[in-house]
């Protein structure tokens, strides 16, 4: 029997590659959904070659645009076009979904992927943002309905694999690693010059634009060190960063008793993404390059992350500190200055200045309940930050 497939941002990096997963395994699953953004070119030759049943776009002036890129292949099968979360939301909770692949940019899938897990459905989760913009109610959400939330994210799926050898009770200490991104080695002298060029320049992943540059930052193992808090139950105090440059032990967890079980294997995207898709499962992988080569491997090298240079992680772990508010707020703050830096409204060492500036600013101590107070601080920590953008960007 084929499992039914929603997949929140098919069009960006993680959205293929769970695609080109899914032609590698044949029978096994159905997509029933597809949600994209503005690359309307590749979601119509999406629609044309998986058929489903719902297409979803971010705008409303996107359907009859996409459905005229549809017209002109010549694709006549019934398929309904619906647009932003409103969209998602019917998408994701269509009785042939079984499972949410949510991997869209930002917090754009959170309403969507919360929703999911309401109506008891799996979820594979690639979007850092729901968990550190709302991890404590998707989590409890996500345990009131009996769902797991299985990690995409290589470090996440490396540490779901590596608990699976022991007891959480028996767990001394998670371990993620990271490549340290670009500027691991640059003075901090030339950071005033980096471009957006520069730093989409990653040197072991092809990912999306936040997130390159977030790695850049460090700030996605700030983010990863919030979301791990949430997924498995570990205290902040039992989570560490390291610098693994090779990317090729993807994170580790540490015993009481001193083992550490490690993950290791290729820097691609799909091999967490079948294991997200397939689990409890071990299935084999089928495509070129994805097994490891043992005798190809010079050194596998190991620092600690230089947070003078790098404050986002320090930032990260303060908000998880603070609890509340404070996490989405960070995460809010991060998105938009990620943006103005793209954009060259801010340098490269502007974007944690804004992003601990709208912290400083946040009411401390208010708690989130539900998902409306998530969006309203989200709100507020985007407004705070396009106000603080000017002045720390002049």
């Amino acid at each position: 029997m084929t499992q039914g497939l929603c997949i929140l941002g098919s069009t960006g990096s993680i959205g293929q590659n769970c695609l080109r997963v899914i032609d590698s395994l044949p029978d096994r699953f159905n997509v029933v959904a597809l949600s994209a953004g503005k690359n309307l070119e590749v979601l119509a030759a999406q629609v044309v070659k998986y058929q489903p049943r719902w297409v979803v776009v971010a705008r409303e002036e996107d359907r009859s645009s996409l459905q005229q890129r549809l017209q002109l292949q010549g694709y006549t099968r019934p398929v309904r076009i619906a647009s932003g979360v409103e969209g998602q939301v019917d998408a994701v909770t269509d009785p042939e979904v079984g499972f949410v692949v949510s991997a869209s940019y930002g917090t754009t899938g959170l309403v969507a992927t919360y929703r999911a897990i309401c109506a008891g459905k799996h979820v594979g989760l690639a979007n850092k943002e729901t968990l550190v913009a709302a991890g404590e109610l998707v989590m409890r959400t996500a345990a009131e309905q009996g769902i797991e939330v299985l990690p995409i994210d290589s470090e996440h799926c490396a540490v779901h694999q590596c608990l699976r050898s022991g007891q959480r009770s028996e767990v001394n200490r998670l371990i993620l690693t990271g490549s340290g991104g670009p500027f691991r080695n640059t003075p901090p002298e030339l950071f005033d010059s980096i471009t957006p060029e520069q730093a989409l320049r990653h040197p072991v992943w092809k990912m999306g634009g936040r997130i390159t540059i977030d790695s850049a930052t460090l700030m996605n193992k700030g983010l990863e060190v919030i979301e791990a808090r949430w997924l498995f139950g570990v205290p902040a105090a039992q989570i560490d960063v390291i610098i693994h440059p090779e990317s090729i032990v993807h994170s580790m967890v540490e015993f009481k008793d001193g083992f550490v079980m490690a993950q290791l294997s290729v820097p691609d995207m799909r091999i967490p993404i079948q294991y997200a898709l397939t689990y409890p499962e071990r299935v084999a992988v089928n495509g070129e390059g994805l097994g490891l080569d043992w005798l190809a491997l010079q050194k596998l090298s190991f620092c600690q992350p230089d947070t003078q240079r790098f404050p986002c992680l320090d930032l990260a772990r303060e908000a998880l500190r603070q609890g509340g508010i404070a996490p989405c707020a960070l995460n809010a703050a991060d998105e938009v200055a990620v943006k103005a830096f793209l954009d060259r409204r801010l340098k490269f060492r502007d974007i944690p200045r804004v992003i601990e500036t709208v912290l400083q600013q946040m009411p401390a101590g208010q708690t989130l309940t539900s998902l409306d107070d998530v969006l309203q601080a989200d709100a507020e920590a985007r407004r705070r930050a396009a106000e603080a953008i000017p002045g720390i960007g002049a």
